[in-house]
Order: structure tokens, then C-alpha cells, then sequence
């Protein structure tokens, strides 16, 4: 399923780090407004080295590549959007977008095993 969601980035929520059975993690989480007559705000992650790799700033406009995963913990669900790769500029489909390739940071597989919950 190839999934993405484009918009501007509005807050960047404080990195987050730790250590787990597969050794130091971190991740951050940033809020994206899609565009729009009705917008919407939706918090997306990023993990591990991707973190520093993407370096999105508020203000910016960016599409992310994202996967979509529930988990049930504790006998409640827990939704996850997390970031695989991140284009910054506009979307591909906007005319004002120049060069695709200019602006792509994949970042592979997320590999989430090693979480608390």
C-alpha cells in the first residue's frame, strides 16, 4: 500500500530517546496540516536516524510517505502514522513542485519491535 500525505509542517513535538532490548532509540513527532477547504492535522513519527536525516523545519511543506499501524496494549488500541521518506516542496502533482529527485530522503523500512507498548 503506497500511502503519503502532504501539507505543512506546524509544530515539531519534542525528540524522544531511550534505551530498549535492541539497544538506543529515539524518535520525534511532528504535527502536518494537509491543505485544503476543510484541513486537518495529523501527528506523524519519525524514527531513528531519519530523525536527523530529514531535518524538516515548521513552515515547510512536505509530503511524507507513511505507514499506517494499530497495536492493542493494555486492552487499548493505539494508531501510529510513521514517516518512511519525506519529500520536501510541493506535492509531485503541483505544478510548482521543480525536481522530485532533488528533494527525497528515504529513510527504508521502520522497523518499530523494540517499543514499550
Amino acid at each position: 500500500m503506497d500511502l503519503q500525505i502532504s501539507g505543512t509542517v506546524k509544530q515539531i513535538l519534542e525528540l524522544q530517546s531511550g534505551d530498549g532490548k535492541n539497544g538506543p532509540w529515539k524518535k520525534q513527532d511532528f504535527i502536518l496540516e494537509t491543505p485544503g477547504k476543510f484541513p486537518r492535522l495529523v501527528c506523524v513519527t519519525q524514527w531513528g536516524d531519519q530523525v536527523d536525516q530529514s531535518a524538516i523545519k515548521e513552515g515547510e511543506k512536505i509530503t511524507a510517505y507513511i505507514d499506517i499501524q494499530s497495536r492493542e496494549y493494555k486492552g487499548k488500541w493505539y494508531t501510529d502514522v510513521k514517516a518512511w521518506k519525506i519529500e520536501k516542496g510541493e506535492p509531485k502533482n503541483s505544478p510548482e513542485h521543480q525536481s522530485p529527485d532533488d528533494n527525497v530522503i528515504d529513510f527504508g523500512p521502520v522497523d518499530d519491535g523494540d517499543l514499550p507498548f
